[in-house]
Parts: C-alpha cells; sequence; structure tokens
C-alpha cells in the first residue's frame, strides 16, 4: 500500500514564521496582539469617554449661560475674534480628551512589559508561537496607533453633541445658526485627524522610553522612568548653570505645534497646518531613532527577562 500525500503540507513549525497555521490559514499574530491589548486595558477608551461624559455634562449645566455668552460673542466687529469665541468650547473639549489620552498612553506603557512579569502571566504569553518582536510592537502601536484613532473618534463625537445642545439651547432665540456658520465640524475633524497623528509620532521616544523601563524596572516604573531625568537635569544646572537638557524635555512634549501648524499673530484663532515644515524638522526624525532604539532595547529586555 502506498502512503497517501498530506494535501496541507506544514509551511513551518511555528505558525508565526510563515503567517500560517497548520491548516493554511493566516494567524495575523500582529494583528490578534493588539487585540489582546485592547482586550486587557479597559482604560485606553474608558478614561477618555470618563472625560468626555464630564464635558458634556458640564456643557448641559452651563447651557443656560449660553444664550448671553453667545450674544456677547456675536457683538465682537472683529471676525476672526468672533469664530474663535465661539470655537472656544470645542476646543478646550478636544485638549482635555487629548491630554487624558496622552496620560493613558504613558501608564500604559509603563506597565505593559513589567504587569506581565508581575503577574506571571509572561510565562503563559510566551509559551505561544507570537515572538517577543511581534508582543512589544503590539504594544507600541497602541499609543502610536490605536489610542490616536480612539481620542479621534470620542472628540468627533463629543463635539458633534455640543453641536446638537448648542443648536437645542439657542434655537430659542435665533442664534442656532451661528454655531453652524463660525464651526465647521468636517474641517475642524481633519485638522485634529492631522493633529493627533503629529502628536503621536512626536511622543514616540516618550511611549519608547516607558516601554524601555516597563521591561527593565523591577518594580516603582514611573519613578525609574522619571528620576534619571530629573537627576540629568538638576546635574547640569548645578554643574554648567544652563538648562538645555530640561529645554529638550520641553520642546518634546509640546514642540510639535510650532512645526505642525502656522498660528497667524494677527488673526485669532487663524491655525493652519504644515505637514512639510513638520515632516522636514530634525526633531522629528531624532526622537523617531530614539524610539526604535528603545523599541528595540525593550525587545531584547522582554526575551530574556523572566517573572519577578
Amino acid at each position: 500500500m502506498t502512503a497517501q500525500p498530506n494535501p496541507r503540507p506544514l509551511f513551518s513549525q511555528n505558525p508565526e514564521v510563515s503567517g500560517l497555521s497548520y491548516h493554511g490559514a493566516p494567524t495575523r499574530p500582529l494583528y490578534w496582539s493588539v487585540w489582546r491589548e485592547l482586550w486587557e486595558n479597559h482604560s485606553i477608551y474608558i478614561a477618555p469617554l470618563i472625560v468626555a461624559g464630564i464635558i458634556l455634562f458640564g456643557t448641559i449645566v452651563s447651557a443656560s449661560h449660553l444664550p448671553e455668552r453667545r450674544h456677547n460673542a456675536m457683538m465682537l466687529l472683529d471676525p476672526a475674534r468672533r469664530q474663535a469665541a465661539i470655537e472656544m468650547p470645542y476646543d478646550i473639549a478636544a485638549v482635555m480628551i487629548i491630554f487624558t489620552v496622552f496620560i493613558v498612553g504613558v501608564f500604559y506603557c509603563l506597565d505593559a512589559l513589567h504587569g506581565e512579569r508581575r503577574e506571571r502571566s509572561i510565562l503563559f504569553w510566551k509559551s505561544l508561537p507570537v515572538s517577543d518582536f511581534t508582543t512589544v510592537l503590539s504594544k507600541a502601536i497602541l499609543p502610536l496607533v490605536v489610542l490616536p484613532l480612539v481620542s479621534f473618534a470620542i472628540i468627533v463625537v463629543t463635539q458633534f453633541i455640543m453641536l446638537l445642545i448648542s443648536t437645542a439651547v439657542l434655537m430659542p432665540s435665533g442664534l442656532a445658526a451661528t454655531t453652524w456658520t463660525n464651526f465647521n465640524l468636517f474641517q475642524q475633524s481633519l485638522t485634529l485627524l492631522y493633529g493627533l497623528g503629529a502628536i503621536a509620532l512626536w511622543h514616540a521616544p516618550i511611549y519608547g522610553w516607558a516601554l524601555l523601563i516597563s521591561g527593565w524596572a523591577r518594580r516603582a516604573t514611573f519613578l525609574w522612568a522619571v528620576l534619571p531625568l530629573l537627576a540629568i537635569g538638576f546635574f547640569e544646572k548645578i554643574t554648567f548653570n544652563t538648562s538645555h537638557f530640561a529645554s529638550m524635555l520641553k520642546d518634546r512634549l509640546l514642540g510639535f505645534a510650532p512645526e505642525a501648524f502656522a498660528f497667524d499673530a494677527h488673526t485669532l484663532g487663524s491655525v493652519t497646518i504644515t505637514p512639510g515644515k513638520y515632516l522636514s524638522t530634525p526633531g522629528l526624525w531624532i526622537g523617531l531613532v530614539f524610539a526604535v532604539g528603545f523599541v528595540a532595547a525593550a525587545i531584547r529586555l522582554r526575551r530574556y527577562r523572566g517573572p519577578l
């Protein structure tokens, strides 16, 4: 009797190497690793949703004063100032959610690798056919890609609900149309999406540093992430009486704005996106190089680190 040939040959002993399962179906390890991080870290979307709820609650509570504020805004002769006054609550809502998402991203990265070592779940995850590269990359994708998209959706929905509340409150006074004519939600959403991408790339080395500390420190990851930076700043100030390192850290936190946007000093509230200037900024690419280095070091650390 002759043996029948196997119609489904094994592509690899490790499904992740070939990208196929033993049955020939794609495994998509990176895709499912990202979903695993979302399933295990509900704060990624719960925290910004809570902030959005607080913003909407405050909007409803202060709605009784909206007609008076809108009437005062419409009395401004300068159209740019009038538009800026009407857009201000929507801009404040966006900034509050973006700031919340940044804090969530930093603390997520600080716990991403440390948590699995502390809970000893690293023994289980390392038993799966998923490489350290894929695991750490999935954790880096969350603050760089997933969180900006989550914050974009939450901000747009929040601003749209604020528009509806404003319309309902201002309708009896005949000022409902002033919101829609001075706040273009579609245009603002495109600017917001560009801004979130610019912020994520600019903050990439911060997230990479947090991931590296998460994979290295045995405890108190926040202190290990912050204290060395403070020590370097204090040492420079005491020794050389300069603050270059502190200025560099400040620029890494807030320096994206003057590079990604052009602010017209003569026209209040006028903001223009400048992607060409942003992409040609040396600080962006230097930061990305450091981010890649931090993530690569975190991958190597996870390969040899055991449970705490």
